[in-house]
């Protein structure tokens, strides 16, 4: 039987929606974010990246412009298309690869794999979830370093919002979040209006971790040797000052 799409897996979704997701202002604070994360790795000019879900290569793009070695891996083509063009405009070459990371494997392993803004906990199951994780670890050198940022449980109760409305990309976008089942998840649906009137509505649920329910995973499921949580790219306290959730683990 073969298996359901799922939601992300649906290129016409992206090619809609990541104009309005990867805005200007991602843009800007992806140069700085790549800076601390060779920072949190401990990394040098010339070691290798594993971008995982790299989509439009915003923080590839940038760890290449850095030194690095950079692989970005997503199960969507035109992303992986724009990705290209950056690098390309940008002047650095990146190894782009077209597959889902629940199944990744890389004969050549990775001093440090990044997962950076938000893109964890859309699979339909936790399984798939910890699939993903157990390929980064699998993808990894002894000793290499995993960077982990999306949001978490903590984060999506201290910043909910019910929903905006605004302008991007020629488009009016309206927004509407909501509780999925006891904070499990976070409901968000995104209506783009077309100047011309056109609609295009869209749900989808993406699974909430509290940071020690994902540190624990890290470290007993998926064999990480440790796993530390910290409330920003600066290594802030996880505490109730939390910027994001960025988890730094050790193979």
């Amino acid at each position: 039987m073969k298996k359901k799409k799922e939601w992300f897996e649906n290129e016409n979704f992206w090619l809609n929606y990541g104009p309005i997701m990867f805005d200007e202002q991602q843009w800007a604070q992806a140069h700085g974010i790549a800076e601390k994360c060779i920072e949190l790795a401990g990394l040098e000019k010339g070691n290798s990246v594993l971008d995982v879900c790299c989509a439009v290569g915003r923080i590839s793009v940038e760890l290449a412009s850095l030194g690095m070695k950079v692989t970005g891996v997503d199960i969507t083509q035109p992303f992986l298309d724009a990705a290209k063009e950056s690098a390309e405009d940008e002047g650095v070459e990146i190894e782009l690869i077209n597959h889902d990371m629940r199944t990744f494997s890389s004969k050549k392993k990775f001093d440090a794999a990044v997962n950076i803004y938000n893109s964890f906990g859309y699979c339909d199951n936790i399984e798939d979830d910890i699939k993903i994780l157990k390929q980064v670890y699998k993808n990894l050198k002894k000793g290499g370093t995993f960077i982990l940022e999306c949001i978490s449980r903590e984060s999506a109760i201290k910043y909910f919002t019910p929903g905006e409305w605004f302008e991007r990309a020629g488009k009016t976008v309206l927004t509407d979040f909501s509780v999925a089942g006891d904070w499990e998840g976070l409901r968000s649906r995104w209506i783009l209006i077309d100047k011309d009137g056109t609609k295009t509505d869209h749900t989808f649920i993406q699974r909430l971790y509290s940071a020690a329910e994902l540190r624990d995973i890290l470290v007993k499921q998926c064999k990480f040797k440790t796993a530390k949580v910290y409330g920003g790219f600066n290594m802030e306290p996880y505490d109730q000052k939390l910027k994001t959730m960025v988890i730094v683990a050790t193979k």
